[in-house]
């Protein structure tokens, strides 16, 4: 236990949730129930191989967030494409259990992620088909525990949270009694605007409209003019008024 008080959530998991999920997934005994095994945190810190100062930084964000102190990832391998060589620095991680693990999803769902802008929930399709959820972050300014004036520099992270359910769907049900906010009106909708894609039938194609209307023979317009000339049988399409033939 992290301190006198123990954690809410995790009270209500064994007060509500349990008893919640037999009665709607047909449990006939409470270690049937899933359960939160662990919460792994990863911070990507790319430019650690060259500055260690902001190593420094990254490791102390992490543990303000997380309440337990990071462990440093170094590189298995060198890769002279990205310049990195084997053993460096690239980035810090933190695996949560316990009452820490509780403590820090109660912090996540009701206080960090409403403070995000614009936010709607979480992709309720980031399983690994394994009952595991990936949710990823991009500022770690969201949690209050960061002073905003002593960031030097804005960074995501990637929090997993590993759960002991065999199905995504069950894991995923878990995860909602515990208050993870999913956007399934967003998926809906989605999934309603791919059904009503269908092709639509073509229409019958018309003839173009004629750009001009249709000019009546030349001797309508002039009814007394006769053609004359040598070549009168051999053209009839040429006119005279009374004068010389028209060239």
């Amino acid at each position: 236990m992290t301190g006198d008080v123990p954690p809410r959530l995790r009270d209500r998991f064994r007060a509500a949730v349990i008893p919640a999920m037999m009665k709607e997934r047909g449990y006939t005994n409470p270690f049937q129930v899933p359960r939160l095994q662990k919460i792994v945190i990863n911070m990507g810190v790319g430019e650690g191989k060259e500055n260690a100062k902001v190593m420094d930084f990254a490791v102390a964000d992490l543990q303000l967030i997380s309440g337990q102190k990071p462990v440093v990832t170094r590189a298995k391998k060198s890769i002279a494409n990205f310049k990195l060589r084997e053993n460096s620095p690239i980035g810090c991680k933190v695996t949560l259990r316990g009452a820490r693990m509780y403590e820090f999803l109660d912090r996540l769902v009701n206080v960090a992620l409403p403070r995000v802008r614009d936010f709607k929930g979480v992709a309720p399709k980031a399983f690994d088909g394994r009952g595991n959820y990936a949710l990823g972050l991009k500022e770690q300014v969201i949690f209050p525990e960061i002073v905003y004036d002593k960031v030097d520099k804005v960074r995501g992270m990637d929090v997993i949270m590993v759960t002991s359910a065999r199905t995504d769907e069950e894991a995923k049900a878990l995860l909602a009694h515990l208050g993870v906010p999913f956007n399934e009106v967003g998926a809906a909708a989605k999934s309603v605007q791919v059904q009503d894609a269908r092709l639509q039938p073509l229409q019958a194609v018309r003839p173009a409209a004629r750009l001009f209307a249709e000019v009546p023979a030349l001797p309508a317009l002039l009814p007394g003019a006769r053609p004359q000339g040598r070549s009168a049988g051999r053209d009839q399409g040429q006119l005279v008024g009374g004068g010389r033939p028209c060239r």
